[in-house]
């Protein structure tokens, strides 16, 4: 450290993964809460164990890298990767313990209150087992592989987060009867639930692993079956890429997502009941420690049971309907291109439909006087009215230019099959600079009209996904602004072209200038602060983790500014400390959906500024990612979000959570003040909205 760079105080900074499984423990106890529908807290389990699936193939994968090679630097909070393994899978086994918990004395008999039951073959009649053995023998067996360990047949290689089977049998050879180990793999093409047929419309489940457990005899004719215990590997999922030495990225990373199926094993999951030599046994093939090993009571794979949820439609059983209406600016508009000219549009997700995106975006396509649109797709899911309508623009002439990016994580595979499809539709496809990730959410079409030449944008805090935008609350702008066509131009050439960085009139870019600037706005609150002018920032966002921006935020609330921090995720600044942070408050919404919106709020003396965009305050958004951050110039719209967005979320009694200085996180009470569930208000709001309009058509009918 120099002189100009104290040493900062490890007490000072939370755990950057424990912060993380306090969010994963914030979604499980949606899961918990008898307040909400059945079926939607099935859904919170599910997404408890992916989230969980995840952090074990990229954190704790990476964790366990940095303590076999031998590092041993502390991070800003002052613990080594092997204090921080070892505390993460402490607090990864109770929250295990948990989730099985809430699974077998919660969910399960819920579900069955509502008609919902799981059977094991043994409670089944001789109906249901003769049907179940016809299911097996027509869409089971032929899908199964029993594989023999022994000196010729070597353990087999399974398959990232595959249900497997581990079967110990017995065999008479001559006069001895000797004992041997097979393994069975459960094919993800088939549902992990076997529903039984019933005529009066009841579901009952038996899962897949038991079903094929009970007939296990016929994959080892002439063995006797020991036992059987099922088993889950979690392996190392993240791509290592050099892309100095990659003459082609999309090849390169095809080759590393065969490799992730392969990749070193970081977490082994078995029955509860399986044997002590056969789990030991199975940790010595996988090289894998007591420590990486989760015994569970239920099944191995619940984040699949999301299927029994998406099948299911009845009402009671889920949250309210909601259908998005278009938002006032642009309903009924006939003319978009007209409509944005009037003014900035905001739009706000899922309470407004994101179908309007789709809508200028076909629009653009199908325009005669569109002459190019570029485009950033970061996980596209696919959708077809997106990446459709840049084919059909291409088709039609235009000139289209598609920014994909190839290592949006766990998206890669679909962003590789829709790059080769648009540019066999004649687009131009681009996978951005080498070293960062586009994460930047942009697209940008240019019209000539009567006056000219005129830019159309959109920016916004999310991707261009449909299915993710009716359960991602996002923000979007739609704007003609000049200044604005101007700067997405120039990252547009940036990403495409070669040439350095410009700077831009209105945008703050990462890797560039964002940093810089979100530190010189908080100072400057500091400094209003300390003049007795009007301070305040309130922040929302996915993640806060890097350490210059909480220094900072240290130094505006010890000048007095007040501070709100929305934080759903990882928060690594310890709020409420006296001398430090006792003016900073720092608050989670986990509700019906996911908030991903980033806002930015700056009272700056009197005269607010506000910035939206695609990035979290992380070091990876400001330095290992191209990002954008947009302000929000229309004083209504700055309005709107102030008072809306961030005023309701803040004043959320209902389902939010507020961090305590020690890392711990506690519900927000009501306290004797009117419930006031934020995501809830956001419905009303757009659904009286758009009532005037409801009325209007039936006056002209």
């Amino acid at each position: 450290m120099t002189a100009t760079q104290p040493a900062v105080e490890p007490a000072r900074f939370l755990n950057r993964e424990l912060s993380w499984l306090e969010f994963n423990q914030r979604v499980l106890s949606e899961a918990r809460d008898p307040s909400n529908p059945v079926l939607e807290r099935l859904k919170f389990l599910c997404i408890t164990c992916s989230n969980l699936d995840e952090f074990f193939q990229v954190r704790v994968a990476g964790l366990k890298q940095q303590v076999e090679s031998g590092a041993t630097a502390p991070e800003k909070d002052g613990w080594t990767p092997a204090q921080t393994l070892r505390a993460t899978q402490e607090r990864i086994r109770r929250m295990v313990q948990e989730q099985y918990v809430c699974w077998r004395e919660e969910l399960v008999p819920e579900l069955a209150r509502h008609g919902f039951r799981f059977l094991a073959p043994a409670q089944l009649g001789q109906a249901d087992l003769k049907w179940l053995e016809l299911f097996y023998r027509s869409e089971v067996r032929p899908a199964l592989t029993p594989l023999a360990i022994d000196p010729n047949h070597p353990f087999p290689q399974l398959l990232n987060k595959s249900l497997n089977i581990i079967v110990q049998l017995e065999m008479k050879t001559g006069t001895e009867n000797l004992r041997h180990l097979a393994v069975v793999q459960a094919p993800r093409v088939l549902p992990p639930v076997v529903r039984l047929p019933r005529a009066d419309g009841s579901r009952d489940y038996v899962f897949l692993g038991q079903v094929i457990g009970h007939f296990l005899g016929d994959l080892f004719p002439g063995t006797h079956i020991i036992g059987y215990w099922h088993f889950r590997v979690t392996r190392n999922s993240e791509l290592y890429l050099d892309e100095q030495d990659s003459g082609n990225l999309l090849k390169a990373i095809e080759k590393e997502l065969h490799n992730r199926r392969k990749g070193d094993a970081v977490r082994l999951e078995a029955d509860h009941h399986c044997p002590e030599t056969i789990r030991k046994a199975l940790l010595n093939t996988l090289r894998l420690s007591e420590d990486d090993l989760n015994l569970i009571d239920g099944p191995l794979d619940p984040a699949r049971l999301m299927a029994i949820y998406d099948e299911n439609h009845s009402e009671h059983l889920h949250d309210p309907p909601f259908r998005a209406p278009t938002c006032p600016a642009l309903r009924g508009k006939a003319d978009l291109f007209a409509a944005i000219r009037r003014r900035d549009i905001l739009l706000h997700h899922p309470y407004e439909s994101f179908g309007s995106v789709a809508d200028f975006l076909e629009a653009s396509a199908r325009c005669g006087r569109v002459l190019a649109i570029k485009q950033t797709l970061y996980r596209t899911g696919g959708d077809t009215r997106i990446v459709g309508a840049l084919m059909e623009a291409a088709s039609r002439g235009k000139e289209v230019t598609a920014v994909v990016e190839l290592r949006a994580r766990f998206d890669e595979a679909n962003n590789i099959q829709w790059s080769r499809k648009l540019e066999e539709a004649g687009v131009h496809v681009v996978h951005g600079l080498v070293g960062y990730k586009i994460h930047a959410k942009m697209c940008l079409v240019v019209r000539k009209e009567e006056d000219g030449i005129r830019r159309y944008v959109h920016l916004s805090t999310g991707n261009y996904n449909l299915t993710t935008a009716r359960i991602y609350g996002d923000v979007g702008l739609l704007t003609c602004r000049p200044d604005f066509g101007e700067d997405v131009t120039h990252v547009f050439n940036l990403l495409t072209g070669i040439g350095h960085h410009l700077p831009t009139k209105k945008l703050l870019l990462a890797p560039f200038e964002l940093h810089r600037q979100m530190i010189a706005f908080i100072e400057r609150e500091a400094s209003h602060a300390r003049q007795g002018r009007p301070a305040r920032i309130i922040a929302k966002m996915n993640a806060l983790v890097d350490g210059g921006l909480i220094q900072a935020l240290y130094g505006a609330s010890q000048a007095g500014v007040k501070i709100d921090l929305l934080v759903r995720g990882i928060c690594c600044l310890r709020p409420g400390w006296p001398g430090l942070s006792e003016n900073i408050s720092v608050r989670s919404i986990v509700d019906r959906f996911l908030e991903h919106s980033r806002l930015f709020y700056f009272e700056n003396g009197g005269r607010p500024k506000l910035w939206a965009g695609s990035a979290d305050w992380m070091p990876r958004n400001f330095f290992r990612r191209i990002e954008a951050v947009f302000p929000i110039e229309d004083a209504h719209l700055r309005r709107r979000i102030e008072e809306e967005m961030l005023g309701i979320a803040l004043a959320d009694n209902v389902k939010s959570w507020r961090l305590k200085p020690d890392g711990a996180y506690e519900r927000v009470g009501a306290e004797g003040q009117p419930p006031v569930r934020s995501q809830c208000e956001f419905i009303q709001l757009a659904q009286r909205a758009a009532k005037p309009a409801r009325r209007a058509r039936l006056k002209g009918a």
